[in-house]
């Protein structure tokens, strides 16, 4: 475990005075919500939920998703921060956030060749979130970087994505617990081992059985309710409410997200309480 920086000292300084809430990741509803996304924005807040990752406008000028999002009592807390955009123009990240009242944005995939990632690509990637993390918290946006699986090649000892984690000092993470088991590696132990560095949390269980895979890919059906799977989601929760991680956001990728996302809020629920 590396000595904590300063990054990490402010986030436990500021997770120790919020409580977690439950997210979603709009990502989970991406099918449904091209045919009729007012339909399902409303359906949202009956499932408990409030808070949304996402940022895009599904068909709606900027003024109208405002309004839908405010009418329905809900708020988008994180968007995407794109890999080839970070190393380019930081503007539109920054402009996105802030039209949302967003203070996250997350990188959801570092490119490479097909396969786990290279040395050279993850420590490459490792020094581009470093520097556009920091120009990020200058206008009050955390870079969180979101691992996929591809992250858990052998490297001294240990992973790949040990040295990410060893290195992080201008950004954190937003950890997808489902990822990180099916790339090999214990989503609780490295909440553990690198405490407040996770402010987000993407929720996802994992299928018994379900085989590992060490290029970011897997069948979207292996996602089930929260609670069922092999993933340790309870004591994943136990120990984000330890740290203070601010959302525990749900993301469901798979057909059946619609009936199984409140029972996996429910799940949250009982674990929160």
């Amino acid at each position: 475990m590396k000595r904590l920086s300063l990054l990490t000292l402010a986030f436990l300084t500021s997770f120790a005075i919020s409580a977690q809430e439950i997210a979603l990741q709009l990502y989970s509803l991406r099918n449904e919500l091209k045919d009729d996304p007012g339909e399902y924005f409303e359906m949202i807040p009956t499932w408990g939920i409030n808070a949304l990752e996402g940022g895009g406008g599904y068909g709606y000028s900027d003024a109208e998703f405002a309004a839908m999002l405010d009418e329905n009592n809900m708020r988008i807390i994180g968007v995407g921060a794109d890999y080839n955009q970070l190393s380019k123009n930081l503007s539109p990240i920054i402009e996105n956030a802030k039209k949302f009242g967003a203070k996250y944005a997350t990188c959801y995939w570092i490119p490479h060749k097909e396969g786990p990632i290279s040395e050279k690509d993850l420590k490459k990637a490792t020094k581009l979130f470093n520097e556009a993390g920091a120009k990020l918290a200058e206008e009050g946006i955390t870079l969180l970087y979101h691992p996929h699986g591809y992250e858990f090649a052998e490297y001294e000892g240990g992973f790949l994505m040990d040295y990410m984690f060893e290195n992080a000092e201008h950004f954190a993470f937003n950890m997808d617990v489902y990822w990180v088991q099916q790339g090999g590696g214990d989503p609780l132990q490295y909440m553990k081992d690198y405490p407040g560095m996770f402010p987000l949390l993407h929720l996802k269980d994992r299928e018994k059985g379900t085989e590992a895979s060490d290029d970011g890919r897997a069948d979207v059906e292996t996602n089930v309710i929260l609670g069922t799977g092999d993933v340790d989601i309870a004591g994943i929760i136990k120990e984000a409410k330890k740290q203070g991680t601010e959302y525990l956001i749900i993301e469901d990728e798979s057909s059946r997200s619609v009936a199984q996302i409140p029972e996996s809020v429910k799940f949250i629920q009982k674990h929160l309480k």
